[in-house]
């Protein structure tokens, strides 16, 4: 004998209630901010006002472009969230082989009660800029806020679960073009040409290296060949640089170079694995052979006197807002931790972009010092304007770069200068440990044949 449907009732009921008690426990599990993963991010660099042509005719702008801007001056990158418990969280920035965390207290989120949305602001406390955003369900949309340059903001969206940088597209490549081009750089109305080389590794469709020059190199690289185009891009909170360039049928490429929304230059390049560059040890030179001399002030008003620290000495001429740089000072930290440099002091000279007396550029040391966990001291010495710079040093010919190192021996006489900093994107950073080495142990040991290398 079969049981009746009405036996069936509280079974059913009961299946009700745990399903209702499941999905509530699924809800409220839900992350109070930010999905986690991962997330699509893109900086608007182009004005693009809506123009009305009616004919469909070629815009004036459009004609004749050395490069077809196909992304319409999209700069593209990828981040993840990541959790560290229910409310807490961080932010992963990807550019090839280089991970940027932005920590949990560099982040802050909230809810806007005045308009009912909830917001998020990404602070790149270091290099002086943010983004500012309103986030919905899996799309964020605000501005990157640059705050040393005059009303400088950038449109920012990201998109979440959307891992891929420039497109999911796998057009198949006219060519592989791994390995080392010689670039020229078309420059602009202040500036003349100037001369890089560029590293490439493509796997399938896919891209990453850099650029070098010689006042420094253009970070860690992403992007992709697709047809007989190439696309790279970085964010690290400082630089915002995308590259673009066609394979013409010579095998040479051609293409633009935008930074933010300040700078863009054509570019060309050929291939040639002997391509090089000017020694970084040949661009700054001293004018005349006399003791270094210099005495700035700390961010908190003590003048340091260069005469009044003894031993051998790294100075290094450098700004906060400087990736270059950044990485220089990684690279000093990680020296002076691995190994004995008896009685070697190291100054930096900040060249900050409010001048060296504005409150703006003493914060900015307090937070570079603190951030990067420096222990020796950094002055200011002036603004980052380069004639500001050569004043303020006017024992050097000029500065053109900055990070800038001086080894200087025991009686403060210059004996290297190296421009520029070929950082761990480059080929050349482990040629540059090899040589930093040498010249380290040279001035500790007093060496009198380490003369100036000029």
């Amino acid at each position: 004998m079969f049981p009746s449907p009405k036996s069936y009732l509280p079974a059913l009921a009961a299946l009700l209630i745990l399903l209702t008690i499941a999905s509530c426990v699924f809800v409220q599990e839900r992350y109070a901010y930010l999905p986690p993963g991962p997330y699509r991010g893109v900086l608007e660099l182009e004005y693009n006002p809506i123009i009305p042509n009616p004919k469909g005719e070629p815009l004036p702008e459009k004609v004749d472009l050395e490069f077809d801007d196909v992304t319409e001056g999209v700069l593209p990158f990828t981040f993840d969230v990541v959790y560290e418990d229910d409310t807490t969280f961080h932010m992963v920035i990807h550019n090839g082989a280089e991970e940027i965390i932005v920590p949990a207290e560099d982040i802050e989120a909230g809810r806007d009660q005045s308009i009912g949305r909830d917001t998020i602001r990404i602070n790149f406390p270091v290099y002086d800029t943010h983004i500012s955003a309103y986030h919905e369900e899996n799309v964020i949309e605000g501005v990157w806020v640059v705050h040393y340059r005059s009303d400088y903001r950038i449109p920012f969206k990201a998109y979440f679960g959307k891992g891929f940088r420039f497109t999911t597209m796998r057009k198949e490549p006219v060519t592989d073009v791994s390995g080392t081009w010689a670039v020229e750089f078309a420059g602009g109305m202040d500036e003349d040409s100037y001369p890089g080389i560029a590293e490439f590794t493509q796997q399938g469709n896919e891209l990453t290296g850099t650029f070098r020059t010689e006042t420094g190199d253009y970070r860690y690289l992403e992007g992709t060949v697709q047809g007989n185009k190439l696309y790279l891009s970085v964010f690290d909170g400082s630089h915002a640089f995308l590259f673009e360039a066609v394979i013409r049928e010579d095998g040479s490429l051609s293409g633009s170079f935008r930074s933010g929304r300040h700078y863009i230059t054509d570019w060309t390049a050929r291939r040639d694995d002997q391509a090089e560059l000017t020694s970084p040890d040949e661009l700054t030179k001293l004018r005349e052979d006399i003791p270094l001399a210099f005495a700035f002030p700390t961010p908190e008003g003590d003048t340091v006197d260069l005469e009044d620290i003894d031993g051998p000495k790294l100075v290094q001429l450098f700004g906060t807002w400087c990736p270059n740089c950044r990485d220089e000072t990684n690279f000093l930290k990680a020296y002076l931790a691995k190994n004995d440099v008896k009685d070697l002091q190291v100054v930096a000279l900040a060249f900050e972009q409010y001048g060296a007396d504005d409150d703006r550029s003493k914060q900015a040391v307090r937070r570079y010092r603190e951030n990067m966990e420096v222990d020796w001291p950094i002055l200011l010495a002036a603004s980052n304007d380069k004639r500001e710079a050569g004043q303020a040093l006017p024992m050097l010919d000029r500065v053109i770069s900055y990070p800038t190192l001086l080894f200087v021996d025991r009686e403060n006489r210059v004996r290297r200068i190296h421009t520029g900093f070929n950082g761990p994107a480059t080929s050349k950073y482990a040629e540059f440990e090899e040589s930093f080495d040498a010249s380290i142990k040279e001035l500790i040991a007093g060496d009198p044949a380490a003369g100036p290398d000029q």
